[in-house]
């Protein structure tokens, strides 16, 4: 393949990557229970009572779309691209231990706790809350 056109695929799936995120954030962000962060470990998912074969074949399926926008968005540092945003979705949807602690020290920092707030006030939801009241 040439270059030409490895860049041109690229930099289609970079806008691509762009033009979701912006529609696709602030819908996820307030899909987010104000209680989530407040818990010491994350609730069961609400799909646990599922078939074992089901639940497999998603989490299958879920970690390898992480783990293919996680290299996708390794490539697109080099490149012009959404390449953060682009590894921070893949980390996401990957499963490892310590990620639920990972979020929520993320959440704790206050630029990302306002503007994740300031995205829910928009769509009319209440605020996050990071620890028990």
């Amino acid at each position: 393949m040439p270059a030409e056109s490895l860049f041109l695929w690229l930099g289609s799936l970079s806008i691509l990557v762009l033009v979701a995120s912006i529609f696709a954030l602030p819908w996820l962000v307030t899909r987010i229970p104000e209680d989530y962060f407040c818990h010491p470990r994350r609730a069961p998912a609400s799909w646990e009572p599922a078939h074992p074969a089901v639940r497999m074949v998603f989490l299958v399926l879920k970690n390898l779309l992480g783990f293919v926008l996680l290299s996708g968005g390794f490539i697109l540092l080099f490149v012009p691209g959404q390449g953060l945003l682009t590894m921070a979705v893949g980390l996401l949807l990957i499963d490892y231990p310590g990620k639920f602690a990972l979020e929520r020290r993320i959440v704790a920092i206050d630029p990302i706790l306002k503007g994740l707030n300031w995205l829910r006030r928009r769509r009319g939801v209440g605020p996050l809350k990071t620890h028990p009241e």
